[in-house]
């Protein structure tokens, strides 16, 4: 399977730093997720890894063929990559198996099939074949786009934010079943998003970008629970941070004195929960907080909780649960607080 390698990849646009020396590794056969906020430099990544930018400095292999010596570039139709925009990006005069067969040579004697066998592959009814882009929904365009890229039989896939477009449960159910197709044609795969919960769910390695620079690499549970710094805990998903008192396996703040991975460490520092890890129940006193805020969203609803100090965080709770807005409420902590 094709592995991917960054070695000190560096992008500058006059006086903006856009990349500063990536290092970044991707295994064969893996699917990995770049994020970041707008101007962190995915889409400049995506594009040097593509072909379609020259990086200033730093080297890119693609099982071990050189594709980028800083400015120095495979062209992008050598590079045996597949790529799927935003959009699709289909062409609008060209019939279904017309788009899925540009990238096949039209004298091979397999090409007839092999467009059926794609169409097959992205599970869409062979009677679209005859249609144009245009009297397909915006899933089966998005389909077809992965089935025109995946002709050209690439060793590397790229997707450029392919599910934005869509509609919530559309997307998720076409986020899973592009990561199905491609773990079975055991593509390597990036996956550019700004979308957390679509890139923990999608990837097996997620990489966070921070201003050009990787803040963070690491399987999806790892980045989640074990977050480098504040931001990054705050960019995967809502976090908890709060001053506490590290001692023996524990810390003492404001929610009392709760576990956490201190390991060696003792004194101030800051830590993390999820707001998962709280439970919320109904207190016959004063309490340990009060409730300030109450978001139904069906089978998970999120409560705002103030704590005695003005600390206000969110937790997670069943709409079978919610409480009242200005209801006093104890929290009990699960599991470990992350130390940072």
């Amino acid at each position: 399977m094709t592995e991917l390698v960054l070695r000190g990849v560096g992008k500058r646009y006059g006086a903006v730093t856009a990349l500063a020396g990536i290092d970044l590794t991707i295994s064969g056969g893996a699917r990995t997720a770049v994020i970041g906020q707008s101007g962190s430099g995915k889409t400049t990544l995506l594009r040097i890894i593509g072909g379609f930018e020259a990086p200033d400095a730093g080297r890119v292999t693609l099982d071990g063929e050189v594709l980028a010596d800083g400015p120095a570039i495979v062209p992008a139709h050598r590079r045996g990559i597949g790529f799927v925009p935003q959009d699709g990006a289909l062409f609008p005069h060209l019939t279904i198996a017309e788009n899925i067969g540009f990238g096949i040579e039209r004298g091979a004697a397999d090409r007839e099939a092999r467009i059926v066998g794609l169409i097959d592959m992205v599970e869409l009814d062979r009677r679209v074949l005859a249609r144009r882009p245009h009297e397909l929904s915006g899933g089966q365009q998005q389909r077809v786009a992965l089935a025109r890229a995946l002709a050209r039989r690439p060793r590397l896939m790229l997707l450029d934010e392919p599910f934005s477009a869509l509609d919530t449960g559309l997307r998720e159910a076409m986020r899973k079943a592009v990561a199905t197709i491609l773990s079975q044609a055991g593509i390597t795969t990036i996956l550019v998003t700004h979308d957390q919960a679509e890139a923990l769910s999608f990837a097996d390695q997620v990489a966070v970008l921070r201003n050009g620079e990787l803040a963070q690499v690491g399987p999806p549970t790892q980045l989640y629970h074990h977050p480098r710094d504040p931001a990054t805990a705050a960019f995967l998903g809502d976090a908890i941070i709060l001053q506490a008192e590290l001692g023996d396996g524990v810390a003492s703040c404001a929610l009392g004195r709760i576990a956490a991975h201190t390991g060696t460490r003792r004194g101030q520092a800051q830590i993390m929960l999820r707001p998962e890890q709280l439970r919320l129940t109904p207190a016959q006193g004063p309490g340990d907080a009060r409730v300030t805020e109450v978001e139904f969203g069906g089978a998970s609803c999120r409560v705002t909780v103030a704590l005695p100090d003005a600390t206000t965080f969110p937790v997670g709770v069943s709409s079978l649960d919610l409480p009242l807005i200005g209801a006093p409420v104890d929290i009990a902590v699960q599991g470990a607080a992350h130390v940072f």
